[in-house]
């Protein structure tokens, strides 16, 4: 070994090269913005094991009712609801029992006739006739001269305990959107739906290169001088934490041909690559010189601490950042500059707190007894965050998926009431507020417009809460757009008569709401609507499913019956495909819905009214981004075309 050159040491310090420029974190954020605009990663499909954490590519869409069929949500009797009236505990009313059990996955046979009652247990399929379910506690059984009865001592509402098909996931109603990053709740109802494989953005490959002749491998031998690589193994977890597939090539001495190498093949190899060490000014910097050589140095020296030495810049298109050689701040600058790339890149977002405070919108009550765990939905107000309860009961798996998080309700309350604070707890993923709130009513039209507004960046919070519902949140200030589609008896127009002040209208699309059937019955088959309904209101067989009070559909039903109450009139669900599903599989013969839900259905349908789907905005509210960006999307022939395949006419 030759002896120690003082000399040739001092000659080296003084011809050791300086930081290029040494910038502001604003400055070099804007140099590397100018230079790179990290690109979500391209699509991949991936069997439904192997979603967790990984972020939706594309707008899923259900093919399938949730439940499939109309089902009994606890262990009991199938009833008409009607047969129960009247009944309490000085005046039981007694059913006789049919002679089967209708257990899981077990069809009904027989129909539930006036005064008889058919057992079923949780989860077993609803038959024709019945509307509601009462549990055994509720019933006593005795010996009737024609065989088992059951005494009933209270009356129960058209349907109790039944969950019906389509209630929790319609059929073409979309499920998750495009950006949705997967946790076990969305997993729950892609299984739900019967989906396999999901299309999910690819992790961005990021390549992890630690350099530094001092660096030994975790589970190396220790040498003098010598300091573990830590700073591979922290990088390779923040990478995965961010989002990224970590590609690992190890440790690389201080060598400009094997550094340089070992950056080619990576910048080759990767989407992004990430190397630690040999950053400062020192003689035996090397990495900003390799870097140099193969591509170019956008920013060389931040004036941050710690992090001053961070050098970013490409080899090819290809981004590299080298980071600090120290631990801090090498994780430091990477959680700064690198993490934000990643999560672009995997379609992530960023996290936040894990719980918030807001204030609950409506009345939330509870059971007496026990400690109850409320999901809700938050939207961000000019107060405040409002929490909006979930109304979807314990076997629904959307419940989870458009919960942001939960509230406890106290074993000793009945309930809280509205307006008072609550503290959400964030399920998974921190709250982050959308862009865009959406409250009103529901169209498949408006799924499909939201989702094109997602794909360019804007985040969209919808919650179906009907016309009228949408309308007072407007009024409040709680959302940007309230769709609704509210006709004006007096004057004959939609929607403007009802705008209270400070509220303006938005033009959306008109579409055609009618009478829904199953094809080939006699009682609407080639009629007209008031035929059709007539005929429908003279057969007491005829059972028909209403809508939602608060509802545009509940206005039209109302106007059409003129007070008449057929059967099925307080089965009352919040969507036109929910409607199109009871008629669909039996449970009722007859509804309103728009046309295009009928068409995916295959019913008949009668037309009724050429409705206006609008948007009320607060005029508020009016002037935001994200409500320009969707009245433009409104306006583009790419969306009015996509609105008239639908069968929609902007």
């Amino acid at each position: 070994m030759p002896p120690f050159d003082a000399m040739a040491a001092v000659r080296a310090a003084a011809r050791q090269e300086q930081f290029l420029e040494v910038v502001t974190e604003e400055e070099a954020r804007t140099r590397f913005a100018a230079a790179f605009t990290p690109r979500r990663c391209p699509a991949e499909e991936v069997p439904l094991e192997a979603a967790l954490g990984r972020v939706l590519a594309e707008d899923l869409v259900s093919e399938v009712d949730v439940p499939g069929f109309d089902r009994s949500s606890v262990d009991g009797f199938a009833v008409r609801a009607a047969d129960t009236l009247g009944a309490r505990e000085d005046a039981p009313v007694r059913l006789r029992l049919n002679p089967e059990v209708l257990a899981c996955g077990r069809a009904p046979s027989l129909a539930v006739e006036p005064g008889t009652a058919t057992v079923i247990a949780t989860g077993g399929m609803v038959p024709r006739g019945a509307d509601s379910v009462v549990m055994v506690e509720h019933t006593e059984a005795e010996e009737g001269a024609d065989g088992p009865v059951i005494v009933l001592r209270r009356a129960v509402v058209p349907g109790a305990m039944i969950a019906g098909a389509g209630s929790d996931i319609a059929r073409g109603e979309t499920l998750l959107r495009r950006g949705t990053v997967l946790s076990s709740r969305e997993i729950g109802l892609l299984a739900a739906v019967g989906r396999a494989c999901v299309p999910v953005v690819r992790r961005p490959r990021v390549a992890v290169l630690s350099t530094g002749d001092e660096l030994i491998p975790p589970g190396g031998e220790p040498r003098p001088g010598g300091v573990f690589d830590s700073n591979g193994a922290i990088i390779a977890a923040a990478v995965a934490e961010s989002g990224g597939e970590a590609v690992p090539f190890g440790i690389i001495a201080d060598d400009e041909v094997s550094l340089s190498d070992a950056l080619r093949r990576a910048a080759q190899e990767a989407d992004l690559v990430v190397l630690s060490g040999g950053t400062s000014k020192g003689a035996g910097d090397l990495s900003h010189r390799v870097l140099s050589s193969l591509g170019r140095v956008v920013v060389h020296g931040v004036a941050l601490k710690p992090g001053k030495p961070l050098c970013l810049g490409l080899v090819g298109a290809t981004p590299v950042a080298v980071l600090p050689g120290f631990p801090t701040s090498a994780v430091f600058t990477f959680h700064g500059f690198v993490a934000p790339l990643i999560r672009a890149m995997a379609g992530r977002r960023e996290a936040e707190a894990e719980t918030v405070e807001a204030r609950l919108a409506v009345r939330t009550p509870s059971e007496l007894g026990r400690t109850e765990y409320a999901m809700v939905s938050l939207v961000e107000t000019g107060e405040g965050l409002a929490a909006y309860p979930l109304a979807k009961g314990s076997g629904a798996v959307t419940a989870f998926s458009q919960a942001d998080g939960f509230i406890a309700i106290d074993a000793l309350s009945d309930g809280i009431e509205a307006g008072a604070p609550v503290r959400v707890t964030l399920i998974g993923r921190a709250f982050r507020p959308a862009d865009l709130v959406v409250m009103g009513s529901h169209c498949v039209g408006l799924d499909r417009v939201l989702g094109h507004l997602a794909e360019s960046g804007v985040t969209v919070k919808a919650l179906a809460i009907g016309s009228m519902g949408g309308l007072a949140a407007a009024r409040r200030g709680e959302c940007d757009l309230a769709p609704m589609h509210l006709l004006d008896p007096a004057t004959g127009r939609y929607n403007a008569p009802f705008l209270p002040p400070g509220v303006a209208l938005i033009p959306g699309w008109r579409r055609l709401q009618g009478i829904v059937f199953r094809p080939g019955d006699a009682r609407f088959e080639g009629r007209d609507a008031e035929a059709a309904v007539a005929a429908a209101l003279a057969d007491p067989s005829c059972i028909m499913v209403s809508r939602n009070q608060g509802s545009g559909t509940r206005v039209l039903i109302d106007g059409l019956l003129k007070g008449a109450r057929p059967p099925g009139a307080l089965n009352q669900p919040k969507s036109h495909n929910a409607v199109a599903a009871a008629v669909a599989r039996g449970r009722a013969d007859w509804g309103l819905a728009i046309a295009t839900v009928a068409r995916d259905y295959g019913l008949g349908f009668i037309p009724l009214a050429d409705e206006h789907y609008d948007f009320a905005v607060p005029e508020a509210r009016r002037g935001r981004e994200p409500v320009r960006r969707f009245e433009a999307l409104l306006a583009r022939k790419e969306t009015r075309a996509m609105l008239n395949e639908l069968g929609f006419a902007p």
